[in-house]
């Protein structure tokens, strides 16, 4: 097993703050130092044996990704309550650098996601800071929506057809796919050499779901947070980590004794989520969406974080 120099577990918890506020490491900074001491393992790590549900592993009849034609209207049920109340409530992550996550200078949530949602919030209300954010888990973005807990869900949530059973979503806001992130010096080409190897993704993702159905099967290593996949990876406590390229690159420029390795596994094409029956507010976001494509907006946010914009994905509609 290839593994990194261990940092003291305070060390290693300040690097990760600090980088995750500033730009990337240099490749040519020197290795953190001190004793090697081992982080303990997350309480709620798990070592899969089989597929997390049948569900997650029946195949797709649907196409995920054709979502409610948009329309501008005013109102409807969700967007009045909404605006009733003020503010929108908008479920996200602060634990994937460049995508969600907290500034450590300011303590603002920050990233991709974040302004996706913000732009959500401006079209809604007027006002881009008119929103709650709740933090949520991998593991935690549905259930939320079936209890009603927040509006909406702008965290790397690929759509699929057995989510669509549970949730409405927007047309694709951002299309990424499955990759693998090992140590520097490991001699993993990509899932595929990684058999037997433990690969670490969060519950509820439909990476974790893709890395226990992969052959030869790896020991798929199921955690809360993508940081945890991050500590575990810089430990020795997994040999590897697997899901979107996204996420991945946010990894891969706070550790530079890291690489992405691999071709792309599969599309994983993100949407935002709605409680389902808000019919209303889909609608209402696929029209902003259509003009965050269209008046180059999309193309800023995705500069300031993720680089030099491709062209935006397509929107597809099933009405």
């Amino acid at each position: 097993m290839t593994r990194l120099r261990a940092a003291p577990p305070a060390l290693l918890a300040v690097a990760l703050l600090l980088l995750a506020g500033c730009a990337p490491v240099p490749s040519a900074a020197p290795p953190i130092g001190g004793a090697s001491a081992e982080v303990p393992r997350p309480a709620d790590a798990v070592e899969l044996t089989a597929p997390p549900s049948a569900a997650e592993a029946a195949p797709e009849s649907c196409d995920p990704t054709a979502s409610l034609r948009p329309a501008a209207q005013a109102g409807g049920p969700t967007l009045d309550r909404i605006r009733a109340r003020g503010r929108l409530v908008a479920g996200v992550d602060q634990n994937t650098y460049l995508m969600g996550f907290r500034n450590p200078s300011s303590g603002e949530l920050e990233g991709f996601d974040v302004d996706m949602a913000r732009e959500v919030a401006r079209a809604v209300l007027g006002d881009p800071a008119a929103i709650r954010f709740r933090v949520l888990t991998s593991d935690e973005r549905i259930p939320a929506l079936e209890r009603g807990e927040v509006d909406v869900v702008v965290r790397t949530m690929t759509v699929t057809c057995e989510r669509w059973r549970r949730v409405d979503f927007s047309t694709v806001y951002h299309q990424a796919g499955q990759r693998v992130l090992v140590p520097a010096n490991s001699t993993a080409t990509g899932l595929e050499s990684l058999g037997g190897r433990k690969v670490c993704a969060t519950k509820g993702s439909s990476s974790l779901a893709f890395v226990a159905r992969a052959r030869p099967r790896p020991v798929a290593v199921s955690v809360p947070n993508w940081t945890d996949c991050l500590v575990m990876l810089q430990q020795g406590q997994v040999d590897a980590i697997s899901t979107d390229d996204t996420i991945l690159a946010g990894f891969a420029a706070q550790d530079p004794y890291t690489k992405v390795v691999g071709p792309r596994l599969t599309a994983e094409p993100y949407g935002m989520a709605f409680p389902k029956g808000s019919e209303d507010f889909v609608r209402f976001t696929n029209a902003l969406l259509e003009r965050l494509r269209a008046d180059g907006t999309w193309a800023a946010v995705h500069g300031r974080w993720l680089g030099p914009p491709p062209a935006p994905p397509a929107a597809v509609y099933r009405d």
